[in-house]
């Protein structure tokens, strides 16, 4: 595995390709050419042969299992039959939803699925920022309004037997082992980081485990509603890339939507916006937002584990100093109120 890290993204993403293409005979679709979307936590490829075109995802080693995999793909499709739009699930020629794939040249056995292809564009992007005030109000107000119908149907929904997924509870988010891995160890935080890291843990722990899991305000969340994972086409809006999806608090899932703009001149207005928009199709209190710190917090933490759990990433490497910095001013914030 760290021979594979050790090469360059694109030498890593041709092995990732030359997969792809094997592993795409599953679905009858060996000579389809693939064009890389994104390489990230997953490897993304658009597929393409004739009128035909997927999204192929080609998943992180050791990630998740496959109960868990399994239980991501149900809630998927339990969404789109509630009348959340995201994208179906192709399943192989044999009626997989799925495949182990392993390879000499990979870091691992890895899990590879395919979508419908998803036309459109994304809703936005941290990178490129909202600079029209119309465009922040359409944007957040949309992200608002797509996170209370996917907690409408999460909080009504019986889970299937089996079904497995993570949790972004009080451990999974500042216990021994949070599930982004143990973010007060990283190696680029300076002794006093570390220090303030470890009380912002102590204090997050203890009042996230004092807060109920009652399912009005905890249930499966999507766990990364950011724009771009917001696949807009005309007037129809779909959400995409579950990976991270788990059990959570509802306020976490807000929070993570706007944790990238924190210093951008807009922020407040995105806020109001995403509010009016939840709160179209779901109840929300004022006394419910007072949390929104903690929960910043708390998503700042989960950031930090990511690089630690990553450092020999390039994405790792550029992301550290600023995620540091971030996360710190929260919990210095927090432990000062």
């Amino acid at each position: 595995m760290t021979g594979f890290f050790e090469l360059t993204p694109e030498q890593q993403v041709r092995r990732f390709e030359l997969a792809g293409h094997d592993a795409l005979r599953q679905w009858g679709f060996s000579d389809a050419s693939l064009e890389l979307i994104k390489h990230r936590e997953n490897a993304v490829f658009k597929v393409e042969k004739d009128n035909f075109r997927a999204a192929l995802r080609i998943h992180r080693h050791g990630y998740h299992t496959n109960d868990e995999l399994r239980s991501e793909l149900q809630w998927m499709q339990a969404l789109s039959e509630s009348g959340v739009l995201v994208p179906n699930v192709i399943p192989t020629q044999s009626g997989d939803l799925f495949i182990d794939y392993s390879g000499d040249a990979l870091p691992g056995k890895l899990q590879i699925d395919l979508f419908e292809w998803i036309e459109g564009k994304q809703l936005g992007s941290v990178e490129a920022g909202i600079s029209d005030a119309a465009e922040v109000d359409a944007v957040y107000g949309s992200i608002g309004e797509l996170a209370a119908k996917v907690h409408n149907q999460a909080t009504s929904w019986q889970l299937p037997e089996g079904f497995v997924r993570h949790a972004w509870d009080a451990e999974g988010l500042a216990g021994e082992n949070p599930f982004w891995g143990q973010f007060w160890k990283l190696a680029a935080a300076s002794n006093p980081e570390t220090e303030l890291l470890e009380r912002g843990r102590d204090r997050v722990f203890q009042d996230l485990s004092a807060l109920a899991k009652s399912p009005d305000k905890y249930s499966m969340i999507h766990a990364d509603f950011a724009p771009e994972n917001l696949m807009v086409d005309g007037n129809e809006v779909r959400l995409i890339d579950f990976d991270d999806a788990g059990f959570g608090w509802h306020l976490f899932e807000l929070a993570t939507s706007l944790y990238f703009i924190q210093e951008e001149p807009y922020f407040q207005q995105a806020k109001d916006a995403l509010i009016a928009g939840y709160r179209r199709h779901r109840q929300l209190t004022d006394t419910e937002l007072e949390m929104l710190p903690l929960f910043f917090l708390a998503r700042g933490f989960t950031y930090i584990g990511w690089v630690h759990t990553r450092h020999e990433t390039e994405t790792a490497r550029e992301l550290t100093p600023m995620l540091l910095k971030t996360a710190c001013e929260l919990a210095e914030d927090y432990l000062n109120h």
